[in-house]
């Protein structure tokens, strides 16, 4: 099997390397923190989305150290929009152990240790802050394997072969002499020219040993199993807001799916749509409360269709509050919302001031 030029590859990157908010500039040393968090913020989420909220975060905890010792909530209300919240709250308790350390590991094993960190962002970390030989596989990684080696195994049946393959790529020397702009160099290779659609094959530096290339497969790869129907649930939120401005809000439960986070009182969310009679007997507070309209958000595993009742009371009583809290509405854009509440919220909001 033929190892792909790193020379050939480096000498590309040199040239044509992404500018990125966290990427050190050319005799800089990378910053383990920086290299974590923009690791753990690009889970699921593109560098497009990342780049503001990675800015905002690291201005507000410019440290691993004022990372660990921000309240929760404040590391919460930071990464809300964001999506996919388990990542702040691992986020915020890995911060914890590096500073109990006192630094990141310098070691993939060690790096695996930490809450929140698996395989591929070890391997990250290792490679980009510490110059650790390996190669981390991501999307973009992925990508460029399956279509170096030609490989018709569709997705994600094939991920354990292309592991495989890729923890090869860096075999030569170049490669282990700059591991850090190798790894980045194949993140960027996959994002520009070895894009998934229309791969730029005529500008790839890997032209000449690419087995997808030879075969003219490689706009077709990587083959993707057929993917399951999403299921559709179905919710009901109540936005209820009083003179003063104030909106009743609560605490999500410490597990499950968006724990911790804020959210508007509100129902499960089931597999079948609610009547109004349904909605109307969870209602958090006695008001006259009208349908301001639906909000679809599509979560990872399933879409949720929610159905927001929007209501004004003259003021909120001790009963009314019960365990939830009172938040000015003007606040809210800094409470820990996710992007769903955030939906609901602008929903009811809007609806009332066009009543």
């Amino acid at each position: 099997m033929i190892t792909p030029p790193a020379h050939a590859l480096l000498h590309w990157y040199d040239r044509h390397r992404r500018t990125l908010p966290w990427r050190c500039t050319e005799g800089e040393a990378p910053d383990p923190y920086r290299v974590w968090l923009s690791e753990i913020m690009l889970q699921q989420t593109t560098v497009k989305a990342v780049g503001p909220y990675y800015l905002r975060f690291v201005e507000r905890f410019p440290t691993v150290q004022a990372l660990a010792s921000a309240p929760r909530d404040d590391v919460l209300a930071a990464w809300a929009g964001l999506g996919y919240y388990s990542r702040a709250r691992n986020l915020h308790a890995c911060a914890q152990a590096v500073a109990a350390l006192g630094s990141f590991p310098r070691t993939v094993e060690g790096l695996r240790a930490l809450p929140g960190i698996g395989a591929y962002t070890a391997a990250a970390v290792a490679a980009i802050a510490f110059g650790v030989p390996v190669v981390p596989v991501d999307g973009n990684v992925e990508r460029v394997t399956v279509r170096l080696y030609n490989v018709q195994d569709p997705l994600p049946a094939a991920r354990k072969t292309l592991a495989q393959l890729a923890s090869g790529l860096n075999t030569d020397a170049p490669a282990r002499a700059r591991p850090s702009d190798f790894a980045q160099a194949l993140f960027d290779l996959g994002s520009s020219l070895c894009s998934p659609r229309q791969p730029a094959c005529g500008l790839c530096p890997w032209q000449g040993v690419c087995e997808g290339y030879a075969q003219g497969t490689a706009a077709t790869l990587p083959r993707k199993a057929p993917k399951a129907e999403r299921p559709v649930r179905y919710g009901v939120h109540f936005m209820v807001m009083d003179r003063a401005g104030n909106v009743l809000l609560r605490k999500r439960p410490e597990t499950g799916l968006l724990a911790a986070m804020t959210e508007l009182p509100g129902t499960e969310w089931r597999a079948t749509p609610w009547t109004e009679a349904e909605a109307l007997a969870h209602a958090p507070v006695a008001a006259q409360w009208s349908n301001a309209g639906a909000v679809k958000h599509v979560f990872t595993h399933f879409t949720l269709n929610v159905v927001v009742y929007a209501a004004q009371v003259e003021r909120f009583s001790n009963q009314d509050v019960g365990e939830g809290f009172l938040l000015p509405a003007a606040q809210t854009k800094t409470a820990s919302l996710p992007s769903i509440m955030q939906k609901c919220m602008s929903t009811g909001y809007n609806f009332l001031h066009r009543a």
